[in-house]
């Protein structure tokens, strides 16, 4: 990297690394947060590679420092994205009718300490209602979707407590992200990544707790988190 690039405090790796160094939080254990191997960032900022973060070790990151995306690369919205067209939304909402609206449990379950599972005779006490129309933008079309409450600080900031998170149980291949998982008789929702053959890392984004490294068949991996909700 030259020089001048990293005297440059509106470049992203100089950004992050200086926001490491004010936080405390090394780059190995950032690394981990998001479910990387311990040398990705130190990478990213001394070799440039990758080139930039991906989107979504972006928004994490981001959301762990309490800044901006665009100060770690992200391309700021322009006013069109941001703004609504009036007459579209007019005409979406003469047409809507009962079938456009999709109703997801809100579970009396917490996520983090609660003992159990997400079983399919538990009665939901209430729920939310969702447009059809969105969850398809979401990708998530035919998700088997509910919502149960976060419990506790150690995914914090990126989820808090109380927080309400939609939770998606329909099969599909395993991948990196945020997961509720069941882990004896614990409900803990975390981020889960690989961490070799038959095996599985359980990371909080609070680094104050550090990474539960599982056998796979040990840990039931209820649904992944695709969604949150809470009070700011």
């Amino acid at each position: 990297m030259r020089n001048s690039e990293k005297n440059n405090p509106s470049d992203p790796r100089q950004r992050l690394q200086d926001l490491s160094k004010e936080r405390g939080a090394s780059l190995a254990n950032l690394s981990k947060m998001l479910g990387r191997n311990a040398s990705y960032l130190q990478q990213f900022i001394t070799k440039g590679s990758p080139k930039k973060l991906e989107e979504n070790d972006r928004r994490v990151l981001a959301q762990f420092f309490g800044i901006a995306e665009t100060e770690l690369g992200a391309l700021p919205k322009t006013a069109k994205e941001k703004s609504y067209n009036a007459s579209a939304a007019t005409q979406l909402g003469r047409g809507m009718g009962a079938n456009a609206w999709v109703d997801v449990p809100r579970l009396d379950i917490g996520a983090s300490a609660g003992p159990g599972t997400l079983p399919d005779s538990e009665e939901p006490y209430d729920a939310f209602q969702f447009s059809r129309r969105w969850l398809t933008e979401q990708g998530l079309e035919g998700a088997k979707l509910s919502a149960i409450t976060v419990t506790g600080d150690s995914m914090e900031p990126l989820l808090h407590d109380g927080d309400e998170i939609l939770v998606d149980r329909a099969e599909r291949p395993f991948r990196d992200g945020v997961h509720v998982v069941r882990l004896g008789d614990n409900l803990m929702v975390k981020r889960v990544a690989s961490a070799g053959p038959e095996r599985l890392a359980l990371l909080s984004q609070n680094l104050a707790y550090p990474p539960i490294d599982v056998a796979a068949e040990e840990c039931e991996i209820i649904g992944r988190v695709v969604w949150k909700g809470g009070r700011i």
